[in-house]
């Protein structure tokens, strides 16, 4: 006996909408449990999709246009969305639920490692903004623990991890803002001025510790920072930023400076450049600077680095220099109207 298609089709409707109301009761969805069990039917005829529906009112299922995959979101008892995704191979089992993450960091960002999981209320998507503020922050600090208190017998060590982490997290904050696709225009704009403001207050100090020897390349890294920052400005009003944008040499240039600084902090009180055997051919550069001499502070430990240290310093405003003429040449064009 034959049964007319529209009459079969009625029936596995029926029969899988009572399966459906009582697989997606919401007694089911009321438990504390991960996991969630589903059937999915999809019938077609006459090219037209059914999406079958069953369950509470709380309950609902979406079937995209691809057969074998649904989506099925529900509130719980608790009020808090729970998504969970289901792959129905011909009528099997639904994936682990996930919660809902609450993070606003960028869609291609990677999945959460184990702070963020521990931490999911954290807003995760201000942290590259906090870390340059806390570097803004730690200027102040930094010059003040320069000279006061008067006796501090860990000056050199406390100023060089200040001056370390402010440097670390500017590559930190941006590397998080990039990763996590959360860059913002302040951000952008603050993220060089703190950079370069932490490293001015750092070479005005040292410059006041040693003299002319630390003072003339200090000059010059300063001179270029205010160089290079008016040409982008200058540049970017008309429309031609990008090619004056930080290059591999003006990397370069920010890590030598920041390591020769940090290094140099390390020496501690009272080591004076007759400590270092070429300065003496420098003339009135490598005379005096002998530092500020306290009453009980030991001056030992890492006397040895301010040789090493002001040579990496040299370096940086030799680098400094050529890394700030391959901007302007880049901007000559611009500049002389030939563009």
């Amino acid at each position: 006996m034959k049964y007319p298609m529209s009459l079969i089709a009625g029936m596995s409707v029926l029969l899988s909408s009572s399966v459906m109301s009582s697989s997606f009761s919401p007694a089911v969805f009321g438990r504390a449990t991960a996991y969630a069990k589903t059937k999915t039917a999809i019938i077609r005829a006459d090219r037209m999709t059914l999406f079958l529906r069953g369950g509470g009112d709380d309950d609902s299922i979406v079937s995209g246009s691809s057969i074998g995959s649904a989506s099925i979101s529900s509130n719980n008892s608790g009020g808090e969305a729970v998504i969970l995704s289901a792959v129905a191979n011909g009528g099997g089992e639904a994936d682990e639920a996930k919660p809902v993450s609450s993070s606003k960091v960028g869609t291609n960002a990677p999945p959460p490692g184990p702070l963020r999981r521990l931490f999911p209320k954290f807003p995760w998507h201000e942290l590259p903004n906090y870390l340059t503020y806390a570097r803004c922050i730690s200027i102040p600090i930094f010059l003040l623990l320069s000279y006061y208190p008067v006796n501090m017998p860990n000056r050199a060590p406390v100023l060089s991890i200040l001056f370390a982490l402010a440097s670390i997290t500017d590559w930190f904050d941006g590397f998080l803002a990039r990763r996590w696709g959360v860059t913002s225009p302040f951000g952008a704009f603050l993220d060089p001025v703190a950079d370069k403001l932490m490293v001015s207050t750092a070479l005005i100090v040292l410059a006041g510790r040693y003299g002319g020897i630390v003072a003339i390349p200090a000059a010059i890294i300063m001179a270029r920072e205010v160089g290079v920052s008016a040409l982008r400005e200058w540049m970017a009003q008309r429309g031609a930023r990008d090619s004056v944008k930080v290059g591999m040499q003006g990397k370069i240039k920010a890590a030598l400076t920041m390591v020769s600084i940090t290094l140099m902090l390390l020496v501690p009180e009272g080591v004076g450049l007759e400590s270092v055997s070429w300065t003496k051919y420098l003339g009135v550069l490598g005379a005096g600077g002998a530092g500020s001499v306290i009453e009980g502070v030991v001056n030992d430990g890492f006397a040895w680095m301010l040789g090493p240290s002001l040579l990496m310093l040299f370096a940086s405003a030799f680098v400094t220099v050529t890394s700030g003429s391959v901007y302007f040449r880049a901007a000559a064009p611009v500049l002389l109207g030939k563009e």
